[in-house]
């Protein structure tokens, strides 16, 4: 089972989720694809924030990252009951990874104390789900690669376009249609042609 939340603090809302137990944590580990946060060096929940299209993990509002760390911090057993504890981000790939984690490819926030007026929030919009986690992670995948050729098409179909204009342009500001016999003319069929309308006129 997977717990869903929606936080409302930005627009459009944000679905946030995390596994009820430790085995859906495992699942979402393995088929996760968003950001990831956990209490730093405390057990905690897993927490994930699915980020819209345009977003990125290292430009979450702040407001959104409270929503986040406040949840973290109440499924938690140890952090609950502390304050001044710290929460670690970190994008999904880099949850299998050790001493090889990308540098800033971890970030924190510090809350100060639990907010039940956050918490409350969010739990209102709490949904008991089972998901098929393998089946979101593949569609999403196939999304993701669509999206990729689509992008390296319409790159290949403007660098046609721009060798296409460099071409003419060069052949404007070349000298060779000069000597394309299409584009000549004989100073006979000129004056032959003067002649005609000289004998015309008499």
């Amino acid at each position: 089972m997977v717990l869903y939340f929606t936080s409302a603090v930005i627009d459009p809302p944000a679905m946030v989720y995390m596994g009820k137990d430790k085995y859906e944590n495992e699942e979402l580990i393995k088929y996760g694809w968003d950001e990831d946060f956990h209490v730093d060096k405390l057990s905690s929940a897993h927490v994930y924030l699915r980020l819209q299209p345009d977003q990125t993990w290292d430009a979450i509002s702040s407001e959104l990252l409270n929503d986040l760390a406040q949840l973290v911090k109440a499924n938690s057993i140890e952090g609950n009951k502390k304050n001044n504890i710290t929460v670690v981000y970190t994008p999904w790939h880099n949850l299998k990874k050790t001493a090889d984690m990308e540098i800033g490819q971890v970030r924190r926030i510090n809350i100060a104390s639990r907010e039940n007026k956050i918490i409350n929030r969010l739990e209102k919009t709490k949904k008991e789900l089972y998901p098929d986690l393998l089946a979101e992670r593949e569609a999403h995948d196939k999304e993701l690669r669509r999206i990729a050729r689509a992008e390296g098409m319409a790159k290949a179909k403007e660098e046609l376009r721009k060798r296409q204009q460099l071409r003419e342009e060069a052949a404007k500001k070349s000298y060779d249609s000069l000597f394309d016999e299409s584009n000549m003319r004989s100073n006979q069929v000129y004056e032959e042609n003067a002649q005609d309308l000289e004998d015309d006129f008499m």
